[in-house]
């Protein structure tokens, strides 16, 4: 029988869904206000929620931000319930995670078509081989990929089955360690090690990316934490983040929130943007990295020189570092032409007073080239591949360094 959540501060109006829901044979769980729904969607894990938008204390928003942080009800479908026509307030929901909204008063019919319109979408993701259109266009390894991943978030698997590798960023100078970039790996009991080229795309397309995004930042700070009490090295960990994760109203809180846990100070984390997620809204990409600075925490922009054509925001955006991707640096020194631009990306950077990291160096010669145009920072296969956590620190307590 399907569940439904109904959280609702009006009595009568409660009661009136409650009984229309009941007399279509739904079951019913029924909460006063936000602070009892969002205890209740933990502890019942409904099929579907639908919530009043203006509360007392928690509101519908509150609800639908602490609901999406927690792994078993990141991806239940919700619904609002509001008196509010203004389009600006449905965005403002939609854009937090909610999957549809209904303005009162509302018919029984309308009701009922939203419910069975999320729940039908639902099942799409949940009852693959029910459905003869899914199973024809998804290959069976994509059919298991989604249920392995699903399985892992709404049991909250993430330390049994994901772990996080620390590729080695060394300063070309001094030829010691400076930074990490942190991967995640998934190893899979059904499926092996699977690439996160292809679990990250899909992950985002289905709703699953903000709980394991949020559980890698709060890994990497723990991580950071023990080796900085362990006197180990004081370095930089950073971290990739969905443009899904980006974009959510309360990212802010949460960096403050995992920095504040692991008592980590927010100059250890960097956040790593690519240039595509930056102009997909300039104006509100450069707010919210403004505010990422203001707490302390570093900002690079990632893979640059292969997204969209950013320079003319380059010098508005308040970046630490960028880093150029691997298509430049590959036989940079044999070819004129990425030559040329490598060159011009290392000066225009300095010029920016950013620092510059050369992504996907492997070879000498490779090496050489950045070394003699005074790129500061290296990462790539000729130091180092991604590690475990386990051998990255052996390399830090080793003091492994590049050969000058």
């Amino acid at each position: 029988m399907i569940k439904i959540l109904v959280i609702e501060d009006e009595e009568s109006v409660r009661e009136n869904i409650l009984d229309l829901l009941e007399a279509e044979n739904f079951e019913t769980v029924a909460a006063a206000n936000g602070k009892i729904g969002v205890n209740l969607a933990l502890s019942e894990i409904p099929d579907l929620i639908l919530c009043d938008m203006m509360m007392p204390e928690i509101d519908g928003y509150g609800v639908i931000t602490a609901l999406r942080q927690e792994p078993l009800t990141a991806t239940i479908p919700f619904i609002f319930l509001t008196a509010k026509s203004a389009k600006a307030d449905f965005r403002q929901g939609m854009d937090m995670g909610a999957d549809d909204y209904l303005t009162k008063p509302f018919t029984r019919a309308e009701l009922l078509s939203a419910i069975m319109n999320r729940l039908e979408r639902q099942a799409t993701l949940k009852k693959y081989l029910s459905n003869q259109t899914i199973t024809k266009t998804l290959s069976p390894k994509r059919q298991l990929l989604e249920i392995s991943l699903h399985r892992v978030v709404n049991s909250q698997q993430f330390t049994e089955q994901f772990e996080i590798y620390y590729q080695p960023v060394v300063n070309i100078s001094s030829g010691k360690i400076i930074a990490a970039e942190c991967l995640l790996r998934w190893h899979s009991p059904e499926l092996g090690l699977v690439s996160p080229t292809e679990f990250i795309p899909l992950a985002e397309s289905i709703g699953l990316i903000m709980p394991i995004d949020q559980w890698v930042l709060q890994s990497v700070c723990k991580q950071m934490k023990i080796w900085l009490d362990a006197r180990i090295s004081d370095l930089t960990l950073a971290v990739n983040l969905s443009v899904i994760e980006f974009n959510q109203p309360d990212f802010i809180q949460k960096i403050v929130k995992f920095l504040k846990i692991n008592n980590l100070e927010p100059q250890y984390l960097e956040i790593e943007l690519t240039e595509s997620m930056i102009m997909q809204d300039i104006t509100s990409a450069i707010a919210t990295i403004n505010k990422l600075q203001s707490l302390g925490v570093r900002i690079a922009i990632d893979d640059f020189g292969t997204g969209y054509s950013s320079l003319i925001y380059l010098k508005n955006l308040p970046v630490n570092t960028l880093k150029i991707d691997r298509y430049f640096i590959h036989n940079v020194d044999q070819d004129p032409q990425k030559s040329a631009i490598t060159k011009a990306l290392i000066e225009m950077a300095h010029n920016l007073n950013m620092q510059v990291i050369a992504e996907g160096v492997e070879t000498e010669a490779e090496l050489s080239f950045l070394r003699q145009k005074s790129c500061d920072a290296m990462q790539g296969f000729l130091f180092s591949h991604p590690l475990p956590a386990a051998e990255f620190e052996k390399f830090l307590w080793n003091k492994k360094h590049l050969p000058a």
